[in-house]
Parts: C-alpha cells; structure tokens; sequence
C-alpha cells in the first residue's frame, strides 16, 4: 500500500538566485505482516497521510539535489525508522523546469518548462538488502524526416503495407535503466549523458544522419549506446510507441503533395519494446 501523486515544489535561494524542483513523488509499502488485511488489525499501518507528511518534510530538511537522491533518501527513512517495514519503493519525476536565458544571460528567479521529455527515477529496498536505484526518461517525442525505412518483411494474404525505402521516423520514447546497488556518483552528470546517448542513436551524425531499417533496430541501436559509453547502466528497458503520419492526398485540389503536408494518424499504433542488459547482471 502506499501514496501516489505527492506534488509540490522545492523553491531556495542562494544569494540573488533562485532554484526550483518541482516532482511527483509514489511511495509505497510492504509491511512484515498482513494483520491489516486478515484481522483488521491497524497497529503496525503507517497512515499514507503520514507517509506524504514525510516526503514533504524530507523535502523540507534535504532539499532535493537530485531526485535520485532524494528518492534514496526517503527509502532510507522508512526502513530505518519503521521496524515493520519489510520493502518500500519510491518513484520520483521531475517536472521540466529550466532556468530562462535572456540574451544567453540565465535568470536569477524565472524558469520556462520545457517539454522535452520527463527525467523519474526509482528507489526500491528490501529490509536486509541492497538499496536499488533506476532512473529514465519518458515522454520524449523524436522524429527524423528521413534516413528512415521498412522492407523485406513477412508478407502474406493480409498485408496491405508497401516496402518503403524512405519515410519519417516518429516516436515517443520511453526508457528506464538500472545503476544496480546505490553507489555514490554524480546523478545529474550521468542522467544528461545517457540521454545524448539516446538523442545521438537515434539521429546519428549531424551532417548525415543514419539509416533506420526499423523501429526495433533503431531501439537497439539505442540501448547499445547507452551500454558501450555509460559503465553504470547495468540494464536498460526502451519502449518506442510509434507515431505514423501520411501524406494528404490533393489530388482532387489540383495540388501534388509529395510529402510536403502530412497528417499524424493516432490510432491504432505500433510499438516496439526491448531490454538488454551485461550478462552478469541480465543472468542474474
């Protein structure tokens, strides 16, 4: 049992200058025994009330420095100060605050949310284990206009769909990794790395960009950039939800479209998932 959808904001100054973090916090609990659910018997439940007012006064006292952090902390509060507490998981996003710039010059109290993909992460303890950290981007919407295809697949009695050599590549983007057991590193630092990891994989080189055969490859391609340049992933999950669009057909107009005007199809839609991960850890 636990709490969801904890949100507020952390707002402190150094000086002049301001800084916010805004999350979403989840956290929930097992309990060493199931009394509340066979007998009714309430004595060892936490209230989840409770369980907000110590996100908030956590909050309050720490600070959030990163939402990994913050994440970690909270599941040491309960397991350290709860005896029966037998596991606790806390999930964090972070809502897309960044510094406004004004001429290149960053402002000391105004912030613009920039959509561009939401950073969460995962703390999750077992009472006597190891203390597990995962974080991840989600809603992160890509697209290449080209250096994109789809041929040679199964064909049979039903298939309508034509090879295509050149189309657009759209997709929202889910990914969620593991670092393993909580270490100390730098978590902003390594979360800003994987993600070029991802933009780069699945753009390739600025002047020419990469061929695409397909969805799962281009998850693939993904997921083994992430796992050659950062030695703390140990496995990383990707979900890429796909996005069609066709060209409007202008015919009747007098008008030649080609791929010029396109319209988004939203349903139904593909997607492609996978996981990989270092064998130790993957056999593990």
């Amino acid at each position: 049992y636990g709490k969801n959808t904890i949100k507020f904001l952390r707002h402190h100054k150094e000086g002049k200058k301001h800084f916010v973090k805004e999350v979403e916090v989840c956290t929930h609990l097992r309990l060493i025994s199931a009394q509340e659910y066979l007998e009714g018997n309430n004595s060892l439940v936490i209230p989840t009330d409770t369980m907000k007012n110590i996100v908030l006064v956590l909050a309050k006292k720490n600070g959030i420095a990163t939402i990994e952090q913050f994440a970690i902390d909270i599941c040491k509060h309960f397991m350290t100060t709860f005896g029966q507490v037998a596991y606790v998981k806390t999930y964090v996003q972070e809502v897309p605050w960044q510094r406004l710039h004004q001429n290149g010059v960053p402002h000391v109290h105004s912030f613009i949310y920039v959509p561009d993909g939401i950073r969460f992460c995962e703390a999750e303890q077992c009472r006597n284990g190891p203390l597990v950290v995962f974080a991840g981007i989600k809603d992160l919407k890509l697209v290449k206009t080209t250096q994109s295809g789809f041929e040679g697949f199964y064909k049979n009695e039903h298939t309508t769909l034509p090879d295509r050599q050149d189309r657009i590549l759209c997709g929202e983007l889910f990914c969620k990794w593991s670092y393993g057991e909580c270490r100390d590193f730098d978590f902003d630092c390594t979360w800003n790395k994987i993600r070029e990891c991802i933009l780069e994989a699945f753009s390739g080189p600025p002047d020419c960009g990469e061929y695409s055969p397909s969805y799962q490859k281009t998850v693939n391609s993904i997921q083994m950039n992430v796992l050659s340049k950062v030695s703390q992933v140990q496995v990383i999950e990707t979900i890429l939800n796909n996005i069609f669009y066709d060209a409007v057909d202008m015919k009747n107009l007098g008008v030649t479209n080609d791929k010029e005007v396109l319209v988004p199809v939203e349903a139904p839609y593909g997607f492609c998932a996978c996981t990989l991960g270092r064998k130790k850890f993957i056999e593990a």
